[in-house]
């Protein structure tokens, strides 16, 4: 896979997949990268740089983005299903209809993050800093057990503004 910078075009690098198909691009520096609809299903992108990268419609399913940098990124309609995102700072991005479900998110910077329409189910935001964060529309149930499914999180997505407004997420 050739990987272009969005605004020159320039090839930033190639990446070839590991004998079980797993691209390892840990501590990548991938700012401003085109990532559209890319297929990173389980990639290894921890401590990467993807300030400003688009990832619109990428398939980043189970794949571990921990300590990466994704501020200023497009991930609208991203699939980061089951991904683990934790301690990854997400400050300003735009996850509008991105696929959360069953993300680690825990201590996660998504402060001024646009989340609208995003499902967060079963996603674990413990600790995660969602101050300024646009929920709006966005689906945030339960991930502990012993919850009912599909209730709405107490005390998990602690609204302290105005609506789709959210504060730090309480645990």
């Amino acid at each position: 896979m050739e990987i272009k910078n969005k605004y020159t075009g320039k090839i930033i690098l190639s990446a070839e997949p590991n004998g079980d198909g797993i691209y390892d691009l840990s501590d990548a520096n991938l700012v401003g990268a085109d990532l559209r609809r890319a297929d990173l299903f389980r990639a290894n992108l921890s401590g990467a740089n993807l300030f400003r990268a688009n990832l619109s419609g990428a398939n980043l399913s189970g794949a571990n983005l921990s300590d990466a940098n994704l501020s200023d990124a497009n991930l609208v309609e991203a699939n980061l299903s089951g991904a683990n995102l934790s301690d990854a700072n997400l400050s300003d991005a735009n996850l509008v209809g991105a696929n959360l479900v069953g993300a680690n998110l825990v201590g996660a910077d998504l402060i001024e993050a646009e989340l609208v329409g995003a499902n967060l189910s079963d996603a674990n935001l413990s600790g995660a800093n969602l101050v300024g964060a646009n929920l709006e529309g966005a689906k945030c149930v339960p991930h502990r057990r012993g919850d009912e499914p599909g209730r709405r999180m107490r005390g998990r997505c602690h609204n302290t503004n105005a609506p789709g407004n959210w504060g730090s997420v309480q645990s």
